[in-house]
């Protein structure tokens, strides 16, 4: 590193300190706008807000990341530019390509921090979060409600395609850990109803041990007719083979942008045995986590012709046209992820595309400097 390496990187670096500082400052006026009342609501008490708060900033962190490289090196570099440094490098020989060195290192620093915070951070925080917040209603509904309906999800199904098991709950209560108003049916290879397991309640048994069911009856059908065969009470059952995890049941119907990568990807793998469509949202949103690890290299490579040629009268400019960018990218990300839903994209590709496309006009940018 030379004299002019250490000096870009110092104005860059103070300036990334601020607007770091500032664009959390933001994130966590948004959380406590977003929940502070609900929580509050709910009878947290102040630690757990404090826990809570600090537990969900980070979940941010991978869209902080990518701002706050464009917005303090549009700056920083606008900057150097506006005082002319920018040009007395260039008449001097140094080439572009030298005078940005140290930027295009630390951009790879940020690629490896991005794949951490996706693959580490934003997961547990992610999780965290819904699990404090889940232990704070579980804490207020228990001091109004009976024991079976604290946490209580309602109208819960899941189909088990590969054990050929399709599963009901009226509710399932986080609480004490057991579903109510239960229905098993039982299928055979062509997907024809064997039997029904039908119970007032059920619960998986500890050490993956299966499912214990009270109070219900079990109903066999002939699988061509669909005629009743045989109605068997029982007041207590126990089936040792049905190993269905209540927490993947619980995660079915929830956005995917509001699972971690982890869970993503335990739904991508459920979703796949049984081909089914509802696979694509979960898999664009993960493919799109794998591909936000290059985005500090976009980023870049968009900054650099922005801030460094031509004449800068405000810095403000630059952050427009990126905005537009951003904006320009919002849409064919969008435009990727319902083409991959409604099935005529590869999921992977529409993750990759708007990255790919961004990453063209950047490299047509830089490669028209001079």
């Amino acid at each position: 590193m030379n004299t002019f390496d250490r000096h870009l990187l110092r104005e860059w670096f103070r300036i990334l300190g601020i607007v770091l500082l500032a664009v959390v400052g933001l994130m966590f006026v948004q959380v406590l706008f977003d929940d502070f009342q609900k929580l509050r609501d709910q009878g947290a008490r102040g630690a757990d807000l404090w826990i809570y708060v600090l537990v969900t900033l980070p979940s941010f962190l991978a869209y902080v990341l990518p701002l706050t490289l464009l917005l303090s090196l549009l700056f920083a570099l606008g900057q150097l530019h506006r005082a002319n440094e920018i040009t007395a490098m260039r008449a001097a020989g140094v080439g572009f390509l030298r005078i940005t060195r140290p930027v295009w290192a630390v951009g790879l620093l940020a690629c490896g921090a991005m794949w951490w915070l996706n693959s580490s951070i934003v997961p547990w925080s992610v999780e965290r979060s819904r699990q404090l917040s889940e232990a704070i209603q579980d804490r207020h509904e228990a001091k109004a409600v009976p024991a079976e309906r604290v946490g209580a999800v309602g109208s819960v199904g899941f189909d088990n395609y590969e054990q050929r098991r399709l599963w009901f709950f009226n509710s399932y209560s986080r609480g004490v850990g057991r579903g109510y108003g239960v229905t098993v049916t039982l299928l055979d290879a062509a997907r024809h109803e064997l039997s029904r397991i039908r119970a007032t309640e059920a619960r998986p048994l500890p050490g993956n041990g299966g499912w214990e069911f009270l109070d219900g009856n079990i109903v066999t059908f002939d699988p061509i007719s669909g005629v009743v065969d045989a109605v068997a009470p029982f007041e207590r059952l126990v089936r040792a083979e049905f190993h269905e995890d209540p927490s993947l049941m619980l995660l079915i119907d929830r956005r995917a942008v509001d699972l971690s990568f982890f869970e993503l990807r335990r739904l991508m793998d459920y979703f796949e045995i049984g081909n089914n469509p509802k696979q694509a949202a979960y898999a664009v949103r993960y493919y799109g986590l794998l591909a936000d690890t290059l985005s500090p290299l976009i980023i870049i490579a968009i900054a650099i012709p922005f801030a460094m040629t031509g004449v800068r009268v405000n810095p403000a400019v630059g952050v427009s046209k990126s905005i537009g960018l951003f904006f320009v990218y919002y849409m064919l990300n969008n435009l990727a992820g319902s083409l991959a839903i409604k099935g005529l994209l590869d999921p992977d590709l529409a993750a990759w595309l708007p990255n790919a496309c961004l990453g063209a006009l950047a490299v047509w940018f830089l490669a028209r400097m001079r």
